[in-house]
C-alpha cells in the first residue's frame, strides 16, 4: 500500500493502517532522533510519543502523502523538547576559542572524506548543542533559519554554531590522524 492509502486506513481506524506506517517510518525517523539524543532508551520513548501524537493528530494532516516527513518533524521537536528539559543550552558561551570558519580549507575537505565511523565518532563526542545543530543541518538537511526557529536561537547563532561544531569535527580527525 502507499501512503495515502496508509492514511486513510489509519482515519478509518484500521490497525492496518498504522502498524503499515509505523513499519515504513520508524527506523528513519528513530535513527533522526539518535542524531539528537544519544542514549538509546531515550530515543525510543522519543519515537513511542512522536508515533503516538501523530497518529492521534492524523486527521490534521493536510499532505496525506507526507506522513513521513510530518512524523520526523514531530520527532525532532519532541527531540529539542527533550534536550531543553535537560537544561542543554543552544548558545554561543560554551565553547570560545574555536573561530568561525572564514575560507575554504580543502585539506579539510579532505579530512571530512574519511570513513563514515570516525566521523560518527567525532560527532558523538560533540557538546550536544553542538551535536544537535550539525545533525539537524548535516543529516536532516534543514537550512540555519529552520534550525534557529527551531532551537529558538538566532540565525547567526545556528550558523557559527555549525562552523565550530564542523571545525571540532575535523580538529578530532586530524588527531586521529597523528595517533
Amino acid at each position: 500500500m502507499n501512503e495515502t492509502e496508509l492514511v486513510a486506513l489509519c482515519r478509518k481506524g484500521h490497525e492496518a493502517g498504522f502498524t503499515g506506517l509505523y513499519n515504513k517510518y520508524a527506523r528513519t525517523t528513530y535513527n533522526s532522533i539518535c542524531r539528537i539524543v544519544s542514549h538509546t532508551a531515550e530515543a525510543e520513548d522519543i519515537l513511542q510519543e512522536s508515533f503516538y501524537h501523530a497518529f492521534k493528530d492524523i486527521h490534521r494532516l493536510q499532505q496525506v502523502h507526507s506522513f513521513g516527513a510530518w512524523v520526523k518533524r514531530i520527532a525532532l521537536n519532541r527531540s529539542i523538547t527533550h534536550l531543553r528539559k535537560r537544561s542543554i543550552s543552544f548558545s554561543d558561551a560554551d565553547l570560545v576559542g574555536i573561530p568561525d570558519e572564514a575560507h575554504y580549507d580543502e585539506e579539510e575537505d579532505r579530512l571530512m572524506d574519511r570513513k563514515v565511523e570516525e566521523i560518527r565518532q567525532a560527532i558523538d563526542r560533540l557538546p550536544t548543542g553542538y551535536k544537535t545543530i550539525l545533525s539537524l543541518y548535516v543529516f536532516e538537511e534543514m537550512r540555519h533559519e529552520e534550525i534557529a526557529s527551531l532551537l529558538g536561537i538566532s540565525h547567526s547563532t545556528a550558523r557559527t554554531q555549525y562552523h565550530r561544531a564542523k571545525k571540532k569535527v575535523i580538529q578530532s580527525l586530524e588527531k586521529n590522524t597523528l595517533l
